[in-house]
């Protein structure tokens, strides 16, 4: 009987060895580093610096060095910066002139005073005026408003004290998102999360945190990528848009904003949710408290949401799209063409693309 039991005892380790799969273990830094070497479009300078602070911000994050993964990070580069640590921007010193006299005009500040006040030394001894029209990056013009707002009397009265260069760096990640993610960054000494923003270490740690970062159930990295250029869910929440466009008369604009946050009256979307609130058996209050959750992870798992995607199901004889490329315009005074977030998206991915069959 013992025999029997350790014979059985035996041959049932025999199995479990033979069926179970063993853990890729998870590369190294240097196997990482030597991937992204392989990765990286040809001609950049210094791949190996690159691959460093790109290996960085995922051992740092915590994030999955995939093929995959790496590509998009390198796509996104590649398509807002062509690797420059600092790109420049055709006619910046223009459009900041531009800016601070549309802020004037909007506080009635008089036109000979902006050029008074731009005409003061600043702290390197040039006017702010000069150093305005010779700015040829977001990072120069981002301390130009520093010195600017510091030190001139009229720069807090037209921008407070808050920079208007809202974004920056080889990934032209936003700088209100840094300074919100600085936790576990893992550069000291590197002054300020704003100046941090325009360095390529800064840049490339920040902007793979908005990327990659969050968790998303989507079927292509086309999505994500659309995400990165209108905010985090926008692709899902233009596809409950669409859903909603499904089921109501009114024709909503998929732009992924699900409620108005500049008002405290409700958006389109939230009252089309609202005419089909006896379908859905849900109030205003409970239609809106779930509608707030659109930014999160969760909201697919809502009431509204799950109830909305049925009834269009129904609708339409077959399941719907849980996720589409947004339907935005992009505007910036940097912008000289009709672009869109589904033309950058798809930009995007035809690079990770390329760069996943560098790696082959």
């Amino acid at each position: 009987m013992h025999r029997n039991l350790a014979l059985l005892f035996f041959a049932f380790s025999l199995l479990t060895a033979c069926t179970h799969t063993p853990q890729t273990p998870a590369p190294t830094p240097a196997e990482t580093r030597a991937r992204l070497s392989r990765l990286l479009p040809p001609n950049i300078t210094d791949r190996t610096g690159w691959a460093a602070d790109i290996q960085t911000a995922f051992e740092a994050q915590s994030l999955d060095p995939t093929p995959d993964n790496l590509c998009s990070v390198i796509a996104v580069i590649e398509q807002e910066s062509n690797f420059q640590a600092d790109p420049q921007v055709p006619g910046l010193g223009r459009i900041a002139r531009e800016e601070i006299d549309r802020r004037a005009a909007k506080a009635h500040v008089p036109g000979f005073l902006v050029d008074a006040a731009l005409n003061l030394r600043s702290s390197t001894g040039a006017t702010y005026a000069q150093r305005i029209a010779k700015v040829r990056t977001e990072r120069e013009l981002s301390e130009v408003f520093d010195d600017f707002i510091a030190m001139a009397p009229l720069g807090q009265q037209l921008f407070g004290r808050f920079n208007p260069v809202h974004t920056g760096g080889p990934m032209q990640v936003a700088v209100a998102f840094a300074e919100q993610n600085a936790s576990g960054y893992p550069y000291s000494g590197a002054g300020t999360i704003r100046q941090a923003v325009f360095t390529r270490q800064g840049g490339v740690y920040f902007g793979t945190a908005h990327l990659l970062g969050y968790p998303v159930d989507y079927p292509k990295p086309l999505y994500r990528f659309a995400d990165y250029n209108a905010g985090h869910y926008a692709s899902r929440n233009a596809a409950f848009q669409a859903a909603l466009n499904r089921l109501v008369k009114a024709r909503l604009a998929l732009d992924g904003d699900l409620i108005n946050y500049s008002s405290t009256d409700p958006g389109q979307t939230e009252l089309a949710v609202r005419s089909l609130g006896s379908r859905l058996d849900m109030s205003n209050s409970a239609i809106y408290s779930e509608l707030r959750q659109s930014n999160e992870k969760d909201f697919d798992k809502t009431r509204v949401y799950k109830r909305v995607f049925e009834l269009a199901d129904q609708v339409v004889g077959q399941p719907v799209p849980r996720a589409i490329l947004p339907g935005i315009t992009l505007e910036s005074p940097k912008i000289t063409r009709h672009l869109t977030t589904a033309w950058f998206a798809q930009r995007v991915d035809e690079r990770r693309a390329r760069c996943v069959a560098r790696g082959g």
